[in-house]
């Protein structure tokens, strides 16, 4: 028996390929093939089965093109209803894989398909549960995903269910293999491991504590902030199908003259630019909006570019092929091409961001400039510097109209990766006197500048 955990950083998400006896599975796959089919074949193994723990909503499977290219069936738990050849599990249901079997576990809750897979090892013996967004380490997933078609509360109650009759019965020596990582928007407050124990989560998951039904559905609903809006789009993809990566990836690859990327953007187009923060500031194509490729690229574009929007785009030389398809894998495929030669190649004035660093910061505090902290709600109550206005980068642009345009903001994050990307949504709404700060809320507190943890409503 052979257990792979394929993670990506980026959607902080998590496949896996199991395999017995030359036999294997894939379970959660992303929207590219080459992953899954590669190893196989390195492995000697078949790809048998493609497993999908239920329609996910932060990003597009790849179980469509995978089965396809393989001949392997697609399995979904009970209830499951797609316009593409499926077959339904029934809760229980086991299916063999050389040596070992899978069997279906119907745990509803995160949405009411979901299913996890309990591998047994040539033994018989429960050796990994597969849970996809029911249990996380630290965390559920949350119940607040079917836009209104099921309310939160009835969701959380199955939830309630399912975890206490289905997952926390099983030893706890069964290693936990989740569906996603710290970053997730599918829990709340994902843990930093991405593989876990049944007895670790259930002496320090706080779902799994001893408490009434109402008391879980209070917990798990509380405070979960508003889903990334791409998610419900992503959820109907996944459920209806979509065209093959390859013929996707070949309609959104063309190369464009600086003067086609400005009757692209003149005809409503965004100008997305995946380069490192600290090469974006240098030189941009003004208007661009950056978030990079190097930290969680998919996730991010996803909660600040709407699904529908045309996009352009600006890459590092040789990143463009990249890009597509890792914007395809939260289903932005609407690319009207990039531009040829990168920031390089433009032919009129570039932009740029002035960035400071822990000996900058303070004489340009002195001078008036008003610290914008742009982290998430959880980093902004552990500490923040006394006096900083917050919002966080999860809710730009339209709250950007509670701060003054004409005002200087030094502007900040972790690490200087969601800061810049602030700044240049920033200036596309008017703002000009913008100062990003290398390494983020760290070189703040190096600067010895006072912080506190109260919450500060602005």
């Amino acid at each position: 028996m052979y257990v792979e955990q394929l993670y990506t950083n980026c959607l902080a998400e998590a496949a896996y390929y199991i395999e017995s006896e030359g036999e294997a599975a894939i379970i959660d796959p992303l929207r590219e093939t080459e992953p899954y089919v590669g190893l196989a074949a390195e492995r000697g193994a078949r790809i048998k089965y493609v497993f999908e723990t239920h329609f996910h909503a932060d990003f597009v499977s790849g179980h469509i093109d995978l089965s396809r290219q393989v001949g392997a069936p697609i399995i979904y738990g009970p209830g499951a209803t797609t316009e593409y050849d499926v077959h339904n599990a029934h809760d229980g249901e086991e299916f063999k894989l050389g040596n070992v079997t899978i069997r279906v576990l119907h745990t509803p809750g995160h949405t009411p398909e979901s299913a996890c897979y309990l591998l047994l090892d040539e033994s018989g013996r429960e050796h990994a549960l597969f849970s996809g967004d029911t249990l996380f380490v630290g965390d559920v997933g949350r119940p607040d995903l079917l836009d209104g078609t099921m309310s939160s509360e009835t969701l959380a109650g199955m939830m309630y269910d399912s975890l206490r009759t289905k997952v926390m019965t099983l030893p706890d020596n069964v290693i936990l293999y989740p569906a996603h990582g710290p970053g997730s928007a599918c829990g709340k407050n994902i843990g930093k491991e991405t593989v876990s124990t049944i007895g670790e989560q259930k002496r320090f998951n706080y779902a799994l504590q001893k408490m009434t039904r109402e008391e879980f559905i209070k917990k798990i609903t509380d405070g979960i902030q508003p889903p990334p809006a791409y998610f419900f789009e992503d959820a109907r993809i996944n459920k209806e199908g979509y065209d093959p990566i390859d013929k996707v990836i070949e309609a959104n690859s063309k190369p464009l003259t600086p003067g086609a990327l400005r009757e692209e953007v003149k005809n409503g187009a965004v100008i997305l630019d995946t380069r490192p923060a600290d090469v974006f500031e240098k030189g941009f194509v003004p208007g661009s909006v950056n978030i990079g490729l190097n930290g969680q690229f998919a996730v991010w574009v996803g909660t600040l570019i709407e699904i529908s929007d045309r996009l352009v785009l600006v890459t590092d030389p040789g990143k463009e092929g990249e890009t597509i398809l890792r914007l395809a894998r939260v289903g932005y495929e609407n690319v009207a091409g990039y531009l040829e030669g990168g920031a390089q190649g433009y032919d009129q004035k570039l932009d740029t961001v002035h960035s400071v660093d822990e000996g900058g910061v303070i004489p340009e505090i002195e001078k008036g400039a008003t610290v914008l902290d742009v982290r998430k709600p959880n980093e902004w109550n552990a500490s923040h510097l006394e006096g900083a206005s917050f919002l966080p980068l999860s809710e730009f642009p339209k709250n950007l109209s509670g701060l003054d345009k004409d005002a200087p903001y030094i502007v900040h994050c972790g690490g200087g990766y969601r800061s810049m990307t602030a700044i240049s949504i920033m200036k596309n709404h008017g703002f000009t006197d913008l100062i990003n700060v290398y390494g983020g809320f760290k070189t703040l507190e190096k600067a010895g500048l006072p912080t506190e943890s109260e919450p500060v409503v602005m």
